[in-house]
C-alpha cells in the first residue's frame, strides 16, 4: 500500500491548486500509475524560490544507490520509520514533497478473487500525499516515495494502511523541512478522513496497461466478508 493510483489533472490545474510554479514538462494524465511511473510532485525549490509542480519517477532512489532499480521497492515509507531509516531519513529531514492524486486503489480477496477499491474525493477535489524526494545520477533525475500511516475509519474495510493525506493547513510546514517528525507524521483529521469514498470498481485496473477513465467507474457494491 499504496500500489496503484490516479493522478490525471493538468499541469494549469495543479499549478492552481497548489500554488506552484510549473516547471513540470510535458506531464500526461494516467488513471493506472504503476511503481516507476513518471508522476507529479509540488516541492520547494531554491532555483525559484518558489514552490514548484515537477516530476519524479515513483519509487525513491537514494543518492548511494548503484542504480535505479531499488526504487521500483521504495514506492512507499512508512510513517513509523521514516524518520530514521538510512533510505528515508536525509529525504525526509530536507526534501518532502506533495504527491497530488485524485485517489488510489487497494484489492480486497472476495472467494477466489480479489476485489478492487478506489478512494478518492467525495468532492471532486485533489487529494495530496505526503511524500519524500531524492535526486539520483549524474542527470540528477528526481525520484520520490508516498508516505503511509496506519488506516483510519471506513479505509480500514479495505487495507490496514493508507497514504499520509495532507489538509492544506498542513503543506507550508511539511515542505519547509526541519520540524518535529511526530507533529508532521501525525493522522490525517477525521474530517479528512471521513470525506473520502470508498469505491468497488472493475478488474481493469489489475493490468497496468489499462489507463483509461473506465477504470475509475464504479461496478455493483460486494460483500467484503
Amino acid at each position: 500500500m499504496c500500489g496503484r493510483y490516479a493522478t490525471t489533472r493538468s499541469n494549469a490545474d495543479l499549478s492552481q491548486f497548489f500554488e506552484a510554479a510549473d516547471v513540470a514538462g510535458d506531464l500526461s494524465p494516467s488513471w493506472n500509475v504503476a511503481p516507476t511511473d513518471p508522476v507529479p510532485l509540488i516541492r520547494e525549490s531554491r532555483t525559484h524560490a518558489a514552490r514548484v509542480l515537477d516530476t519524479a519517477r515513483w519509487g525513491l532512489v537514494p543518492p548511494w544507490a548503484a542504480d535505479l532499480r531499488q526504487g521500483a521497492r521504495m514506492i512507499n515509507a512508512r510513517a513509523e520509520t521514516v524518520a530514521g531509516l538510512k533510505t528515508f531519513a536525509p529525504s525526509f529531514a530536507r526534501r518532502r514533497c506533495l504527491i497530488p492524486a485524485d485517489g488510489w486503489f487497494e484489492w480486497v480477496r472476495n472467494g477466489k478473487q480479489k476485489q478492487p477499491y478506489y478512494m478518492t474525493s467525495a468532492d471532486g477535489s485533489p487529494l495530496a500525499f505526503a511524500g519524500i524526494w531524492s535526486a539520483w545520477g549524474p542527470e540528477s533525475l528526481l525520484t520520490c516515495s508516498v508516505i503511509t500511516t496506519a488506516a483510519l475509519g471506513d479505509l480500514t474495510r479495505v487495507h490496514d494502511r493508507m497514504p499520509l493525506i495532507l489538509s492544506a493547513d498542513r503543506w507550508a510546514g511539511w515542505l519547509a523541512g526541519g520540524g518535529d517528525p511526530e507533529s508532521l507524521l501525525r493522522p490525517p483529521a477525521e474530517a479528512v478522513v471521513a470525506a473520502i469514498e470508498v469505491r468497488p470498481v472493475g478488474q481493469g485496473v489489475g493490468n497496468v496497461r489499462n489507463n483509461g477513465p473506465e477504470l475509475l467507474a464504479p461496478v455493483a457494491e460486494v460483500t467484503l466478508f
